[in-house]
C-alpha cells in the first residue's frame, strides 16, 4: 500500500487493533496498522469470552472462523480452593443458556484467535499491517495526526486510535497519567499438553478455584489437546525482580493450605514469566482532538469477568461505526464513542474489581460470600449476566438496550 495521508493509523496489532482495522474497512476507510514487535503476533496462552463478544464478529463476518478453533465448556465452575467442594455453576453448555444468550461461552487459544483476525485484515486491500514500528509519539497538524516511530519513521493520517494496552505510549502523552496501580497480585501462566496433565482434575469445564488470597484457573484449549492454567496469588515483593526458584518458594508458601489438586497444577507451572497485576480508575475522557484509546489503553480491568479482550473487541467496532458516521468530524465520533462505551467498561472494571475482592476474602466475610454463591438459582446467574451477555447497542441498531451501561448508539 502506498502513502495513503486520509487513512486512519492504529497503534497497536492486538485483538482490539486489528478488529478496529477491520472494522473500518468494513466502512471503506484505509486503515494502517503499526505494531512494535518485529512481527505480528499474540502471547500464545488462553483466553475466555462470553456471548457477547459474538456481536462483533457475526458483523465482522468471522464468527465460524473462531469457533472452528473455540471450545464451548459444559459449565464454568467456582470451587472452594481449601477444601474443593463446588461454589457455583454456570451451566454454560445447557441449552438453556444458548436459548438466553444466543451464542456460546467460549474458551480459545489467544494465537488462534489473533490469527482469524490478521488473515481477515491480511485480506483486505484497505489495511496494511507495518510490524516492527514502535510508536513513540504523534503531533496533531490540523486536519491530520503524524505518528513517529523509534527508527525515525513518520506516518500521516486523518485520525490516530491508540490500541497499545496497558502501557500505551499514546495515553501517556495524551493524559500524563502515570502507570497503573500495582494492587499485590502477581500471575503466572502455563499451557501444557493434555496427554502430560498428571493431576485428576477436571479436564473440560473452566474452573476457578478461590481461596484467600489466591486462585487458579484452568480450562482445556484447542479441542482438549492442551490444558491451560493461570495462577494468580498476593505477595508483598511483586514489585521485586528475582528468579524462578525464589518464584516457586512463593507458591509453595501461599498455596500451602490449598487442595491438593491446586497444588499439583502449580508444579506444572512454568515460571519463567510473571505479570504485575494493576488496576486504573474509570476516566469517561479518551480523547484529545483527533486521537482516540481503545480497550486496555483507555480502560484496562481486571480478569475476574474474563472481559477485559471483548471490551477491546466491541470498542474496535463501536469506534469504527461512530466514525463512518461522523462524516469526518472525528472529533464527535470520539466523543461519541465515549459517552456510549465508558459506563459499560466502567461498570466492567468496577464489578471485576468487587468479586476480586469476594474471591480472595479471608475469615467471616469469605464464608459469607460462599454461602451468598451458593444460594443463587440459575435464573440468578443469568439474570446477574444479562446486562453483559446480551451484548451491546453498537450505533445504528435499532433495538434498545433497558440498560444504559449495555450502550447507547447516538
Amino acid at each position: 500500500m502506498s502513502e495513503a495521508k486520509d487513512s486512519i493509523t492504529i497503534v497497536g496489532g492486538g485483538l482490539g487493533g486489528l478488529t478496529a482495522a477491520l472494522a473500518l474497512a468494513r466502512r471503506n476507510f484505509v486503515v494502517r496498522v503499526l505494531e512494535g514487535a518485529p512481527e505480528f503476533g499474540a502471547i500464545g496462552y488462553g483466553i475466555q469470552f462470553g456471548p457477547n463478544v459474538f456481536h462483533v464478529f457475526e458483523r465482522l463476518g468471522i464468527a465460524d472462523a473462531v469457533l472452528e478453533h473455540a471450545d464451548a465448556p459444559p459449565g464454568v465452575i467456582m470451587v472452594d480452593a481449601l477444601d474443593g467442594h463446588e461454589a457455583t455453576r454456570v451451566a454454560t453448555g445447557r441449552p438453556l443458556f444458548r436459548e438466553r444468550f444466543k451464542y456460546p461461552y467460549i474458551v480459545i487459544h489467544r494465537v488462534d484467535l489473533h490469527r482469524v483476525l490478521l488473515d481477515a485484515c491480511a485480506r483486505s486491500d484497505l489495511i496494511d499491517l507495518i510490524p516492527d514500528a514502535m510508536v513513540t509519539g504523534f503531533a496533531e497538524e490540523r486536519d491530520r495526526i503524524v505518528v513517529r516511530t523509534e527508527d525515525g519513521r513518520s506516518f500521516t493520517g486523518t485520525a490516530l486510535i491508540g490500541a497499545d494496552g496497558v502501557r500505551s505510549r499514546i495515553r501517556a502523552q495524551m493524559f500524563d497519567d502515570g502507570e497503573l496501580h500495582a494492587i499485590g497480585y502477581v500471575s503466572h501462566r502455563t499451557i501444557v499438553p493434555m496427554a502430560e496433565l498428571t493431576a485428576d482434575v477436571n479436564r473440560d469445564d473452566v474452573v476457578l478455584w478461590a481461596g484467600p488470597g489466591f486462585h487458579i484457573v484452568h480450562y482445556p484449549l484447542r479441542h482438549g489437546a492442551l490444558f491451560n492454567i493461570v495462577a494468580v496469588f498476593r505477595i508483598a515483593s511483586y514489585g521485586e525482580r528475582v528468579d524462578a526458584e525464589r518464584w516457586r518458594a512463593d507458591l509453595q508458601h501461599t498455596y500451602r493450605d490449598a487442595h491438593p489438586t491446586m497444588k499439583a497444577l502449580l508444579a506444572m507451572l512454568d515460571l519463567q514469566r510473571r505479570w504485575t497485576l494493576g488496576v486504573r480508575e474509570p476516566v469517561r475522557v479518551w480523547h484529545k482532538g483527533r486521537a482516540v484509546l481503545l480497550g486496555d489503553a483507555a480502560h484496562p480491568t481486571l480478569q475476574t469477568l474474563a472481559q477485559g479482550a471483548c471490551m477491546a473487541i466491541e470498542d474496535g467496532l463501536c469506534v469504527a461505526e461512530f466514525m463512518h458516521l461522523a462524516g469526518g468530524d472525528f472529533e464527535r465520533a470520539f466523543r461519541q464513542f465515549e459517552r456510549a462505551r465508558s459506563l459499560r467498561t466502567a461498570r466492567v472494571t468496577l464489578e471485576s474489581n468487587a468479586i476480586w475482592d469476594m474471591y480472595h476474602a479471608d475469615g467471616v466475610a469469605r464464608e459469607v460470600y460462599w454461602q451468598s454463591f451458593g444460594e443463587r438459582s440459575e435464573e440468578d446467574v443469568y439474570q446477574c449476566l444479562a446486562w453483559l451477555y446480551d451484548g451491546f447497542r453498537f450505533p445504528g441498531e435499532t433495538s434498545a438496550a433497558a440498560d444504559p451501561a449495555r450502550g447507547v448508539g447516538a
